[in-house]
């Protein structure tokens, strides 16, 4: 953590405070409460959307808004009194968020529908999504990590395992490294057709397993999938996984400073007729911007918004059967590929005069 970032966001919440004409914003979600703290985390379960702690910022003034339960925590092992925030601790029996007298006159914002908030979520989340250099750097190291645990996750599947097994492998992976699985998705043999988002069951692998990954460390997510194989591809899988690498790279050559989503798509969606499959775009959405959630929000025909360099995206065509998903950091000129993993084989696809590397199905003789 530096003050520099702190600062810079501070600076971003303040300017929205005065563009709506608000005396406060309330940071209820644990992805906002990450990105305002440069990481500090204010959940207990990992699957809970609002954490056990919120913070309250005003023009002058910022606030932790917590229990006694979590006080000492964020004091001692998250340091946020030394980021310049005030502890504003209740007994735990009393609830949270007892604004009080905190709350300057004049209506809040808040980054969630709440009371009477005006609901700020969308804006907050295209902060979160604008990351300062700092956040390229813990994303980098977030996304090698995530590759080293999705890689050996995979190098532990066995055929004969069931699902709940493998998710365990690939949980128990990230786990070691300090990554939290926040999504743990495995599907096997026909399950990988017929579900794009498979959640493990205990069916037993025959020969064909899909892995997929959120991996949240310090706040940020990143998302990467695998597919490995035990025996020879059968010849329509090997066309489908060449063919959703083309609409994959596509995307990623795509995002580039300046292009706009709505644009990117779109290159997306004629990747997917030249490949052969016109409406396999329809059947799951392609990814977005990430950040502090695993996408900020979720790139559509008619998304607005511009790219920019250092900002974070994670697409993931799919193709019945098959699917390609890498967390990337746009540059000046071309993306870096976070999650890629050394050892994984790859696919060389050429777009637009420059070569992109995706993942090929991993196959196992």
């Amino acid at each position: 953590m530096s003050n520099e970032e702190i600062d810079v966001k501070l600076a971003r919440i303040r300017r929205l405070l005065e563009e709506h004409g608000l005396a406060a914003l309330l940071l209820r979600r644990v992805s906002s409460f990450a990105w305002a703290t440069c990481g500090a985390a204010s959940h207990v379960n990992r699957a809970s959307t609002f954490g056990e702690s919120s913070l309250l910022i005003t023009p002058v003034r910022r606030y932790v808004i917590t229990n006694n339960i979590e006080a000492t925590r964020l004091e001692r092992e998250e340091q946020l009194e030394a980021q310049g925030w005030e502890m504003h601790v209740s007994p735990w029996q009393e609830g949270q968020e007892v604004l009080g007298d905190l709350m300057p006159e004049g209506r809040m914002g808040a980054d969630c529908p709440y009371q009477d908030a005006v609901d700020l979520s969308l804006e907050i989340a295209r902060s979160r999504a604008e990351l300062t250099p700092e956040e390229g750097e813990r994303f980098r190291e977030l996304g090698g990590l995530c590759a080293q645990a999705i890689n050996s996750a995979v190098g532990a599947v066995r055929p004969g395992l069931h699902e709940h097994e493998i998710a365990g492998l690939l949980a128990q992976e990230c786990d070691r490294r300090g990554v939290e699985a926040i999504v743990n998705l495995v599907a096997t043999d026909e399950r990988i057709y017929r579900f794009r988002h498979p959640l493990p069951t205990g069916k037993t692998l025959e020969c064909f397993a899909m892995l997929v990954l959120c991996g949240r460390k310090r706040g940020l997510v990143c998302s990467v999938s695998r597919l490995v194989h035990f025996g020879r591809l059968p010849e329509d899988l090997c066309r489908k996984q060449e063919a959703v690498a083309r609409v994959d790279a596509a995307l990623i050559a795509a995002t580039r400073p300046g292009a706009r989503l709505e644009e990117i798509f779109a290159r997306g969606v004629t990747a997917y007729r030249e490949v052969g499959f016109p409406e396999e775009w329809r059947l799951h959405h392609q990814g977005g911007p990430a950040g502090y959630e695993p996408r900020e929000w979720l790139a559509t025909p008619t998304s607005a918004e511009t790219v920019y360099a250092g900002e974070a995206f994670a697409w993931n065509p799919s193709i019945q059967g098959t699917k390609s998903e890498d967390t990337i950091l746009v540059g000046g000129t071309r993306a870096e590929i976070l999650t890629a993993g050394a050892e994984w084989p790859m696919l060389q696809v050429v777009v637009d005069a420059q070569v992109i590397q995706r993942p090929a199905i991993l196959e196992v003789l």
